[in-house]
């Protein structure tokens, strides 16, 4: 009658919780027209076939120098050791959650010496191994086991989602340093041309050709461009610094090559929306995060089912009361148990609570995560787009100024101008130059923006 009882509850209880056996399954989200046109104010992106992201980051950085800081980066960063880390903990907590499946096994050997009232000392012992195995008929574990995978799954993705920021961050440091050295020469060599032309203006001062007001003009402009060294130095060396803390070395100078030696691609393709789903880390990351919020509240409605225990033990004891003296004999027994739960305080119903409240938390993140990839996709092509246009128009006011400081000079010898509008026309040239320096980082670093957006420099998971 017993036996029919405990049959007829678990079998209940097995109808009533099927759905703690279902896998988990990705929500619907929407990912139509994530990527903002570049062009349209209102339409959104036609999607393409191929995906920018897909790279393999050497041919996005063809920088042999920068190859080998990236190379050296990816070994070394600490935040990159941290991540692989975090790996191995999730690959220890997945072993833990499928070797709860198994059997567990204790030995307990035990001896004793007793003497009564100066008796001769009785000497028992008794060496015995036991055994328990928890049937999983509700999930419980097979839950945990695909919450610990899910588990692993979100660390690697981390894993990657640090690759690709390591890489990226990498990258914009070596091209600000590119950037800096280009600015220093310009400004050296308009120190240097300055130095020159103060000295000319105090040769002509002297011969009466010009006033005490020039030369202290063009000595002004001078100091002013000289003072602004120190600063850029001060810009390369920190610059120089933090490179070398993302590479995981103490501060030194950094072996580069020039900004005009830069090759990078000029194509682009973001791929179709659905593709952020796979590419971005950060994206599957946040959906791995949900699923094992899913297998969670799976493993909360389990604690609301019976749990059945098969244990037993077996050893040698030679002490058993008055059935066994010496030698030792065998001994075995099994047991079977079943527990219900019926009331816990409210504990199992707090934790289901929490735990749907956790897994809407999850998917909620799932969502945002998704939008957040696609802002930073439209944001890096447009960026790129802009910055094309900007340097198209800076060059061209490049040469405008060149052409207006060379005749503002040829003026000037003929005495049609004062030489203020030179100095003038001087400053509005260097400002654009270093302006124009800035324009090419700029389009550089939004290329890297995008392969970065787009899920770049990731590598392949080990974890499938």
């Amino acid at each position: 009658m017993k036996i029919q009882i405990i049959g007829w509850m678990c079998a209940t209880a097995l109808l009533s919780s099927c759905h703690i056996y279902k896998s988990y399954e990705r929500p619907e989200v929407q990912t139509a027209g994530v990527y903002r046109d570049t062009v349209s104010v209102n339409d959104t992106l036609v999607s393409d076939t191929a995906n920018f992201g897909n790279l393999p980051w050497k041919e996005v950085f063809r920088d042999a120098r920068l190859q080998a800081l990236i190379e050296q980066g990816l070994a070394e960063n600490i935040s990159m050791q941290t991540a692989l880390l975090r790996v191995e903990q999730a690959k220890a907590g997945l072993l833990a959650a499928r070797l709860a499946f198994a059997p567990s096994l204790a030995l307990t050997p035990n001896a004793s010496v007793n003497s009564f009232d100066g008796s001769k000392a009785i000497q028992t012992y008794s060496l015995p191994a036991s055994a328990s195995w928890e049937i999983d008929l509700f999930g419980n574990l097979m839950n945990g086991a695909k919450g610990a995978k899910a588990g692993l799954l979100e660390s690697d993705a981390y894993r990657q989602a640090v690759q690709t920021q390591v890489i990226a961050n990498i990258a914009n440091s070596y091209y600000t340093l590119l950037m800096l050295d280009k600015q220093l020469e310009i400004t050296e060599k308009t120190a240097t041309t300055w130095g020159e032309q103060v000295r000319a203006m105090k040769a002509l001062k002297n011969l009466g050709m010009t006033n005490e007001a020039s030369v202290a003009q063009s000595e002004a402009y001078y100091y002013q461009v000289q003072a602004s060294l120190p600063e850029i130095h001060r810009q390369i060396r920190e610059t120089e610094n933090a490179l070398s803390l993302l590479l995981g070395q103490t501060p030194q100078r950094i072996d580069r090559a020039t900004l005009e030696e830069q090759e990078m691609p000029d194509t682009f393709s973001a791929g179709v929306p659905l593709q952020l789903l796979s590419n971005r880390p950060d994206v599957r990351q946040a959906e791995m995060a949900l699923a094992s919020a899913y297998y969670a509240t799976n493993q909360a409605r389990s604690a609301f089912y019976p749990k059945i225990t098969l244990s037993g033990s077996a050893g040698w004891t030679n002490s058993a009361g008055g059935m066994i003296v010496n030698p030792a004999k065998f001994l075995a027994s099994a047991v079977g148990s079943l527990t219900q739960p019926l009331f816990a305080k409210g504990q199992n119903i707090a934790r289901l609570k929490i735990s749907k409240a956790q897994q809407e938390e999850a998917r909620l993140a799932f969502e945002h995560s998704i939008l957040n990839a696609g802002t930073e996709v439209s944001n890096a092509l447009f960026k790129y787009k802009a910055a094309g246009e900007k340097r198209t128009q800076r060059e061209m006011q490049i040469q405008s100024l060149r052409s207006a400081v060379d005749k503002t000079k040829q003026l000037m010898q003929l005495s049609s101008t004062n030489y203020l509008e030179v100095l003038t026309a001087q400053q509005s040239l260097l400002n654009a130059e270093l302006s124009g320096v800035k324009d090419s980082f700029d389009q550089i670093q939004s290329v890297v923006s995008l392969y970065q957006a787009l899920g770049g420099g990731r590598g392949e998971s080990n974890f499938k």
